[in-house]
């Protein structure tokens, strides 16, 4: 565990967290290590947002990315050919919107970048061809407010990607989330919410279809693991309990086969604060 310690900003708590040589590899999950091109260039890469691009195939235009933190998601939106405004309203040069601007100086990508909070956004209605949120929906104080925004400022046809939001199967397991959450003590801000409120919040806003990517079933839930790794961390501590690796790594060596366990396993998930998300379109005019 950290040593509980008080900070008053979230730049303070990540260059913390920086020096404690025993959370490293929470510092690379997170991105949170510099420099920040090696970090946004490996997210890029990675197996998260080659699912989100998946997702993405066939759009162009421009793209709003909200509560971009560091940048990395505007760095792969602007890699990808979207004209990219990142919305952002920690000024923080190391996780904020100074770091944004360094980010897209060095990589030399037009993203442009706005300090603002997400529940009022400032923008017309009908601006944005693609908003992608990571991991930004469940900060949120007025959820429906926020899900309300992001529909107004997308286009007839437009797509809202809500990539990894905290979900709780009840509101007393909040608690236990917040207690095991690797981050939150540090300086606070996360929160989580009943999957049906997120997809209440949604629907209300307007949205014509909504799809819900279980926690087990998408890349984009799943990291830092891919299927297989996840594979290899199941065998392993299947391996610990019955001893027989070889048995064990021929049962699961089909992905198909893993991927239906997995498919089965979503029943009896109800950790609280695991990983869900949302893929909302936006009706034609």
């Amino acid at each position: 565990m950290f040593n509980e310690k008080p900070f008053t900003t979230w730049e303070d708590a990540v260059i913390w967290l920086r020096n404690q040589p025993d959370k490293r590899q929470l510092v690379l999950d997170a991105f949170y290590d510099d420099p920040l091109i090696d970090a946004a260039e490996r997210y890029f890469a990675g197996a998260e947002w080659k699912a989100v691009s998946k997702l993405l195939q066939h759009r162009t235009g421009k793209a709003l990315d909200v509560g971009a933190g560091r940048g990395i998601a505007s760095y792969a939106l602007a890699r990808s050919g979207f004209t990219v405004t990142a919305l952002e309203p920690d000024p923080s040069a190391v996780v904020g919107t100074a770091a944004i601007r360094g980010l897209a100086a060095e990589a030399r990508l037009p993203i442009e970048v706005v300090e603002e909070f997400s529940e009022h956004l400032p923008f017309a209605e009908g601006t944005f061809d693609v908003v992608f949120a990571r991991a930004v929906l469940h900060h949120m104080r007025d959820l429906d407010s926020a899900c309300r925004e992001v529909f107004r400022v997308l286009r007839p046809g437009g797509i809202l990607i809500a990539a990894r939001e905290h979900v709780i199967s009840k509101e007393a397991d909040l608690r236990e989330f917040l207690d095991q959450h690797p981050l939150h003590h540090l300086y606070g801000g996360e929160r989580a919410f009943l999957l049906d409120q997120y997809v209440g919040a949604l629907r209300t806003a307007g949205f014509a279809t909504i799809e819900v990517l279980a926690p087990l079933k998408s890349p984009i839930n799943l990291f830092p693991y891919t299927i297989e790794t996840l594979r290899a961390a199941v065998v392993e501590r299947l391996t610990d309990k019955i001893p027989i690796k070889p048995v064990w790594g021929a049962a699961l060596a089909s992905t198909s086969i893993f991927a239906s366990l997995l498919s089965m396993a979503e029943r009896f998930d109800h950790r609280p604060g695991r990983l869900y998300s949302f893929v909302c379109h936006k009706g034609p005019a």
